[in-house]
């Protein structure tokens, strides 16, 4: 998006306009003062464009091929792999600590794949009850949404709250949105704890197998 610059009288700021497009496609020009400009330039130029990424962060493209019998083994690795680029991309634009929150991600995608590959999702019998209700039929389960909705949906439903993107391209109450954030916590919480107790098993198992050797 290009900010115009108009001319003014010396004595005062400059002034840029930013064109904005409406739901209904009609050009309306927003007048910004120069301090204001700079802090919505960011506004214009990603605005509603993130959510051309949508259903890759979602996990869509997976869906898509699972339904399709498109699936390999190099497919699941490649999913994984482009959902956490997605969802590290779009921490990181929110948050300076963004960047912790996808290194959690890529770590437990290490532990996970290194050991159990494709069938991942299949191989925590072994687990504690709480993380085999999460991971239960393949997430197809209440709990199992609410911890998937956390993952994927957290970022991209934070990044259209704070650009504004939920509130005037979509128009959801800023009361659904809070409570949507809320929800989302949640899940992205529920998903945390089954990523470290996924870290510390495979932590344990590299100490074990160290020990086995010695021995």
């Amino acid at each position: 998006m290009t900010f115009i610059k108009l001319v003014t009288k010396p004595e005062e700021s400059p002034v840029y306009i930013c064109p904005a497009i409406n739901v209904t496609h009609k050009e309306e020009t927003v007048t910004l003062d120069a301090p204001a400009a700079e802090a919505e330039r960011s506004s214009c130029d990603m605005g509603f464009h993130i959510f051309f990424f949508v259903p890759n962060v979602i996990g869509v493209d997976g869906w898509a091929a699972r339904r399709l019998q498109q699936t390999s083994r190099f497919g699941a690795w490649l999913d994984v792999v482009i959902d956490n680029l997605g969802r590290g991309m779009i921490w990181n634009m929110l948050y300076e600590w963004g960047w912790l929150v996808s290194s959690v991600e890529w770590c437990v995608f290490v532990c996970n794949h290194n050991a159990r590959g494709a069938q991942w999702k299949n191989s925590f019998t072994e687990s504690p009850v709480w993380v085999r209700a999460v991971m239960a039929k393949g997430f197809k389960t209440p709990l199992g949404i609410l911890t998937i909705a956390g993952l994927h949906v957290l970022p991209v439903w934070l990044y259209g709250y704070q650009y504004e993107v939920l509130s005037q391209t979509l128009f959801v109450p800023n009361w659904l949105q809070i409570l949507g954030i809320l929800v989302l916590t949640a899940g992205r919480l529920l998903s945390f704890a089954v990523e470290m107790w996924c870290i510390v098993t495979h932590l344990r198992f590299l100490i074990d197998e160290e020990e086995e050797k010695k021995n």
